[in-house]
């Protein structure tokens, strides 16, 4: 069975370590240890992971989050199959579809979408809410996802083509700022994630993201402003204590330099046990 690190993991599902490391926390998944202590990951493991990120953000009870992916995993194949596999909500319930099988996990207000091959580069499980985003916003989504790995400029035309249908699809936003930013198209970026969280205010990921954006174009201010204002809306964002520590002392700021390093380690050291 192939095992993934948490960079692998990073890089395949776009979320911090901060977030990758509280859902480890709150049990929802239980990688083994390699070498040199280092978290090993399955491919059940990133389904899952992805999943209780999505259904978490969406507010699902922590209870019901537990009882779906407890299920979700006992089905789950250990690879990605051929057939492709989807998960999505019908009604009240959370339905699987391997192939041409169809089973459900628990009872769920949400919809999701997976796609992509890990073996590939590419994973992402993609939160719907049938409400609010229109469907063709959500094809661009998902043929975005497909893409990123093969033709990164055709992903970020699809993800264009997401927003331009809904601008508050907070995972295009996230995904295309992130892209661009690896493109090195920084201005692009920056007004990517400025409009998402017009669309969608004080989203702390897309904060977090921005400071990153700013403090790589040495818009030191700004970037302390931004990375605050993600702390406020989720103040277990480890990597972003960690940043505001690096950035505090880069500003000549050593007592809240010391405080932020402080609360990354214990953050860190919580989880960690």
């Amino acid at each position: 069975m192939h095992r993934y690190g948490v960079r692998e993991v990073e890089k395949l599902l776009h979320l911090p370590r901060s977030t990758i490391r509280a859902l480890i926390e709150a049990g929802f998944v239980t990688p083994v240890r390699g070498a040199r202590n280092a978290w090993q990951f399955s491919f059940q493991d990133l389904v899952v992971l992805r999943t209780a990120q999505a259904l978490a953000s969406s507010n699902v009870p922590r209870k019901r989050i537990t009882s779906s992916l407890r299920e979700l995993r006992r089905h789950l194949p250990e690879t990605m199959p051929l057939s492709g596999l989807s998960i999505c909500a019908v009604a009240d319930r959370v339905v699987v579809k391997e192939g041409a099988n169809r089973w459900h996990a628990e009872s769920g207000q949400y919809l999701l979408a997976f796609e992509g091959d890990p073996e590939k580069g590419a994973l992402s499980v993609i939160e719907r809410d049938p409400k609010a985003r229109s469907a063709s916003a959500l094809d661009w989504l998902e043929r975005a996802a497909a893409l990123e790995t093969d033709d990164v400029r055709a992903a970020i035309r699809a993800y264009e083509r997401a927003l331009d249908a809904d601008p508050q699809l907070l995972d295009a936003s996230i995904n295309l700022g992130w892209l661009l930013h690896e493109q090195g198209d920084l201005a692009k970026a920056e007004k990517v994630y400025r409009q998402g969280l017009a669309a969608t205010p004080d989203d702390p990921t897309l904060l977090y993201n921005l400071g990153v954006l700013l403090e790589d174009q040495d818009r030191k201010e700004e970037a302390l402003a931004a990375y605050q204002s993600s702390l406020r809306g989720n103040a277990t964002l480890a990597d972003c204590h960690y940043n505001l520590a690096l950035l505090y002392e880069n500003l000549g700021r050593p007592k809240d330099a010391i405080r932020h390093m402080a609360q990354y380690r214990r953050l860190i050291g919580t989880r960690s046990k």
